[in-house]
């Protein structure tokens, strides 16, 4: 039986995030039921137990300060993966900041490729799909009349399972700092 993968993701539920997710149904369909998310923490095999990665997560989540980011560019992966993302501009250092700090206690591992702050719109399965959906995404994006910002103010630890991807627990952001200041 295959392990589980996990994830940290924070939810984009906001014009952004509406945008992303029409451009994603309509570009590739079979993807339409991800939700838009921003990555903290990759897929990734836990080296202990889901609670034990559940409790770091929440105590080091309870001490971090929400931010905002900005967003910027349509741009792709190729030819390293065919996938279309709108990358982070302001405020990238904060997210490989989280990553690094959150990559402890049972969620270290070997990564295949540098983290790079982005919001997906979408992984095609082929290199000449992500091509094409490109042009459109930056065509649609340039017309993106609303803020191109994302609070990252709560975080979602979640587990694959065959296939699917499954909310295990929310992490809201900043709860240390909440009782430290009554």
């Amino acid at each position: 039986m295959a392990s589980s993968r996990y994830a940290l993701v924070t939810y984009v539920r906001n014009p952004v995030g509406e945008f992303v997710e029409q451009l994603r149904r309509e570009l590739h369909p079979p993807t339409a039921h991800m939700a838009a998310h921003l990555t903290i923490l990759p897929p990734r095999e836990l080296s202990g137990p889901e609670a034990a990665a559940r409790e770091f997560l929440e105590e080091a989540c309870g001490h971090i300060v929400p931010f905002d980011v900005e967003l910027g560019d349509v741009e792709t992966f190729l030819p390293t993966t065919p996938t279309v993302f709108i990358q982070v501009k302001r405020a990238a250092y904060r997210m490989r900041e989280l990553h690094d700090q959150l990559c402890g206690r049972g969620l270290q591992c070997q990564e295949n490729w540098p983290y790079i702050p982005h919001l997906t719109i979408l992984k095609t399965e082929t290199d000449e799909e992500a091509r094409v959906a490109s042009v459109v995404a930056r065509e649609r994006w340039a017309k993106f009349p609303g803020k191109r910002q994302v609070q990252v103010e709560e975080l979602m630890f979640v587990r694959e399972h065959d296939g699917c991807w499954q909310d295990v627990a929310p992490l809201p952001l900043g709860r240390g700092q909440l009782s430290s200041k009554s």
